[in-house]
């Protein structure tokens, strides 16, 4: 899918499926096509450990009887007859499910948008070695860095097709290019561990390897003497490489099947004060260039950009077509493929950032604690309680003054965003994208 002929072909593939699936019986039927390809080079203490390449073109093939639905998948290759007539076999001894279906034609993207997310920079393996090289060599030429976890660096692309038995026909590829780099400091009990990365779908775009070195090593030497805070009510700044976490927890508190399941802290919750009114979320499928960007969903629907939350307001889920049908609601075009199955998902989620500075957050702080890496999976989405191991930085009269490590911070995601105030450093960079957050009244447990 990265030239016209891989496009041509695979497309071909998904529409026979589908024609297989309408003569073996099925009512309405999709198919995907799914073409993946990837290579990467690790390396640690100047020689490489591990080359790998791999490749891999699949479909998958849903088919629905009635209000029944069932899916196969299999590689691209597979017989479309065969696949189809056992789909359908399926389907007729399945459960009846009244939300299952296609998305509505009338819903459906006119027009597949170019996003500008291919780029057909060819990476050789070497190259990539000479670049995972040159990352870890830089983390290892900081001052107080005694050892390597590794370095890598890769390269790939990924692509999809879709057809439906109504009419719709689309596709579009993505590639991603990565750097990485793991470093650590001190010797023996005292030793600490960090790291820094770069992923990009333009190469251009990517972090220089030596820039990833130097702040892995930075970063690992600065953890050096870490110890416990003492237990009591804090204050915490979230680092954004933690942030990011807090606003994929608001993603799956505002996903639709969750809210449909009732496993949402959040479900009752649509129209109503859910964050602090300095909180916006937005979620923008078509944005260019961006991380996790789609010129359609799934189900062949294109996103427009949400307020997911406005001023701390919730005002939408995030719904595909079987989930917002079980909510009596309309798909919002974020369904997403996993396989055959389709659910609901973020695109280019984002919480807005502020007016302050990360530098003023800390500054305004007598006491706190700045976090920049959580542990642990102490999150319980059915009721909101947050409990995870953390490491950071203790703040004292506005600066951050020595390294803090095995302590535990606690709260309730429900009291964390209503007490959450953004900072103005928001990286667009990621699928998942936060700035520095203060967020006032948690727990923390240490000496």
């Amino acid at each position: 899918m990265a030239d016209t002929s891989d496009a041509k072909r695979l497309t071909d593939r998904v529409a026979a499926l589908v024609e297989a699936a309408k003569k073996a019986g099925a009512d309405t039927a999709d198919a995907v096509a799914v073409r993946g390809r990837s290579t990467g080079v690790s390396v640690r203490l100047g020689k490489v450990e591990a080359t790998e390449s791999s490749e891999a073109e699949d479909v998958s093939l849903r088919v629905f009887v009635g209000q029944r639905v069932a899916s196969v998948s299999a590689t691209a290759a597979s017989d479309p007859r065969s696949l189809a007539e056992r789909a359908v076999a399926m389907a007729k001894v399945s459960p009846e499910d009244p939300f299952q279906g296609l998305a509505d034609l009338a819903l459906l993207a006119k027009q597949t948008r170019d996003l500008d997310l291919f780029d057909a920079t060819e990476v050789s393996a070497d190259q990539l070695k000479e670049a995972a090289l040159a990352a870890e060599a830089a983390g290892l030429a900081v001052k107080g860095v005694t050892n390597s976890s590794g370095a890598s660096a890769g390269a790939g692309l990924g692509g999809l097709v879709l057809a439906t038995s109504h009419g719709f026909i689309g596709h579009y590829v993505g590639s991603r290019f990565s750097r990485s780099a793991s470093v650590i400091a001190g010797e023996g009990t005292g030793m600490e561990r960090d790291y820094e990365f770069s992923s990009r779908l333009h190469f251009a775009d990517l972090d220089a390897p030596e820039d990833i070195g130097r702040k892995a090593g930075e970063r690992a030497v600065r953890r050096l003497g870490a110890r416990k805070a003492a237990t009591g009510p804090v204050d915490v700044v979230f680092d954004p490489r933690v942030a990011r976490g807090i606003a994929g927890h608001i993603a799956g508190a505002i996903n639709g099947a969750s809210v449909a399941r009732k496993t949402s802290f959040l479900r009752d919750m649509m129209g109503k004060q859910v964050a602090a009114s300095a909180i916006t979320v937005t979620d923008e499928p078509l944005r260019p260039r961006g991380q996790a960007s789609r010129p359609f969903d799934g189900e062949g629907i294109e996103g427009e950009k949400l307020l997911m939350v406005e001023k701390g307001v919730l005002n939408h889920w995030f719904l595909s077509t079987s989930a917002a049908r079980e909510l009596g609601l309309v798909t919002n075009g974020r369904g997403s493929r996993s396989g055959s199955s389709v659910s609901p998902s973020s695109t280019n989620l984002a919480i807005e950032p502020g007016e302050r500075s990360p530098d003023d957050m800390i500054k305004s702080l007598k006491t706190g604690f700045y976090v920049t890496e959580v542990f642990g999976h102490g999150v319980d989405m059915i009721t909101g309680e947050y409990s995870r191991g953390a490491s950071g930085f203790w703040i004292e009269n506005g600066q951050l003054a020595y390294p803090v490590a095995e302590v535990t911070i606690a709260s309730n995601l429900k009291t964390m965003f209503l007490n959450m105030v953004p900072a103005n450093d928001l990286d667009r960079n990621f699928g998942t994208a936060a700035p520095t957050l203060l967020i006032e009244g948690m727990t923390l447990a240490g000496a």
